[in-house]
């Protein structure tokens, strides 16, 4: 069985930085792209940042330039450092990993960690 657990959520100002990891373990052959995504009260499940295996990256417009995606493979660990916080960030942020068990490609999900933004 595979696991992503993720940490680093929490209660922040407005213009205040937060981390969050997460680190997946478990029966892994190898880990594809990891991401994060969002979702806010009301709204659909978007894709807040990726990296791929090389370390390729791609963002959603609306964080462009204040987040960074980042992952140690040797870790299986992805984090995703968020500067400059705005209100309309506040969401559920999840973790997901495309992953390779011994005998087939899994997509995962991580349980969910709050982040809040006051003004």
């Amino acid at each position: 069985q595979v696991q992503l657990v993720e940490s680093g959520g929490g209660l922040v100002q407005a213009g205040g930085s937060l981390r969050l990891s997460c680190a997946a373990s478990g029966s892994i052959f190898s880990i594809n792209a990891m991401g994060w995504y969002r979702q806010a009260p009301g709204k659909q499940r978007e894709l807040v940042a990726a990296i791929t295996s090389g370390g390729s990256t791609n963002y959603a417009d609306s964080v462009k330039g204040r987040f960074t995606i980042s992952r140690d493979n040797a870790k299986n660990t992805v984090y995703l450092q968020m500067n400059s916080l705005k209100p309309e960030d506040t969401a559920v942020y999840y973790c997901n990993a495309f992953i390779a068990t011994m005998d087939n490609y899994y997509d995962y999900w991580g349980q969910g960690t709050q982040v809040t933004v006051s003004s």
